[in-house]
């Protein structure tokens, strides 16, 4: 297996030009396909997640035009995809397989979606069954509940509205959301979706809404609990989106700050982004971090007493840039529980059990719940341990934080940053120096 020896690492400061955000790049591609007009998108995440969007969009019809290094033209169809048979592979990103799979189910045509074995794992039945209740014909090709999925032509009948869980993954709803202006525009009907349980990451979907409204459909939200996309819209092409910088990739680097005294600076993104996971850097201060933020900036130091405090948080809102948080727990001044993460378990691996596994090679004291992890920091940190990070890119990530403390860290199968965040290691470089 490759691996990565991370040095026993010093001070940190510099700056950080961001990568795209994965979450906006995905969502700007599908919207730009099913648009009427064509659509330059700028900035835009050059990884293995957004790849496999760009791929099956091409086999499904969509023009696309690679303009530079970070941007792309996309000829908008104007509604659903004009190729009726496809077979896709969409490896582990559920950004593109969950959206696709709804705006699929509402194209007439005959489709099969897989990816992954961890994507066969990743639970989808929640968006299947509430595509079901609309007339969708969408089936399970292996177990019931997950992919892979097949796809076929189906009269869709918006009579009532869809009823949808929101307390396994917001993409389920947001898939929805995004596909559902295709019936609308051509039945001339009403679309609704009421929540039947809390829903969880809203700022995810609110990402989702923000970016539709750019495109010329509004959704109507009323307390999280129904959303409702009036009759006759349809997406139309804005021209040009710019893609803002990944929040949760900023959150790696605004913790080496808080943790290696900084300044640390990431640029790409800042005060008025529309990711929640920005508000990574409000954890931060509670634990008496100094940030400091822009209009398209922010900037993490160390407490001016060098202690990081001890905190008790529930970060449902902020799930992907969580798990920085349960490295940040390592340099606390005691022990530190994070809560309300249940979605770390059917994400790209279980996040909680991964997390609390590979902590513990630390030595650090873990505990671990169906929904929250308990991190005491150890009084000594083990030198040289060796951390697995399970095909998944954030692990990776966030463990490079730990050679921080002064000791060297190996990561196994580092290019899994690949998925969102290919060049992470030489960047973190840069702003961190060995003791």
């Amino acid at each position: 297996m490759e691996f990565f020896e991370l040095p026993a690492l010093g001070k940190v400061a510099g700056s950080v030009p961001l990568p795209g955000s994965k979450s906006i790049s995905n969502r700007l591609l599908l919207l730009a396909a099913l648009a009427e007009g064509t659509t330059e998108i700028r900035d835009l995440l050059d990884s293995d997640d957004t790849r496999v969007m760009l791929a099956a969009l091409a086999a499904l019809g969509i023009g696309l035009e690679k303009i530079d290094g970070r941007s792309w033209r996309v000829r908008g169809v104007g509604g659903p995809f004009p190729v009726k048979r496809a077979d896709l592979f969409l490896g582990n990103a559920g950004t593109a397989f969950r959206p696709l799979t709804a705006a699929l189910a509402l194209s007439g045509g005959h489709y099969g979606l897989s990816g992954v074995a961890r994507m066969h794992e990743r639970p989808i039945g929640d968006l299947v069954d509430g595509l079901r209740q609309i007339g969708a014909d969408v089936r399970y090709v292996g177990n019931d509940g997950y992919p892979p999925l097949a796809i076929a032509p189906a009269d869709i009948e918006l009579d009532a509205p869809i009823r949808v869980r929101g307390d396994v993954s917001s993409q389920f709803l947001t898939a929805l959301l995004m596909a559902l202006p295709l019936i609308c525009q051509r039945s001339g009907r009403q679309a609704a979706i009421e929540m039947t349980t809390e829903l969880i990451s809203r700022p995810y979907v609110e990402i989702t809404l923000n970016l539709m409204a750019r495109f010329g459909v509004q959704v109507e939200r009323q307390d999280w609990r129904r959303f409702t996309i009036e009759a006759g819209q349809r997406y139309r092409s804005p021209g040009v989106a710019h893609v803002e910088g990944d929040a949760s990739g900023a959150s790696y680097f605004l913790a080496a700050g808080a943790i290696g005294g900084g300044p640390v600076r990431v640029e790409g993104v800042g005060r008025d982004s529309i990711q929640g996971d920005i508000k990574f850097a409000e954890a931060l201060a509670a634990m008496g971090a100094r940030i400091a933020m822009g209009d398209n900036w922010i900037e993490a130091r160390s407490p001016e007493d060098g202690k990081l405090r001890a905190f008790d948080l529930d970060l449902n809102h902020i799930p992907d840039a969580a798990m920085t948080l349960a490295v940040v727990a390592l340099f606390a001044d005691g022990p530190c529980t994070l809560r309300n993460i249940a979605s770390w378990r059917v994400k790209e691996t279980d996040r909680i059990a991964a997390m609390a596994t590979e902590l513990r090679k630390l030595g650090a004291t873990v505990e671990e719940g169906p929904d929250w992890l308990g991190v005491s920091p150890p009084l000594t940190f083990t030198a040289n341990a060796v951390i697995d990070t399970y095909d998944d890119h954030r692990m990776a990530m966030c463990f490079s934080l730990a050679a921080l403390a002064g000791v060297p860290v190996r990561i196994n199968d580092p290019k899994c940053v690949a998925k969102t965040f290919p060049d992470y290691f030489e960047r973190f470089a840069r702003i961190a120096a060995p003791r």
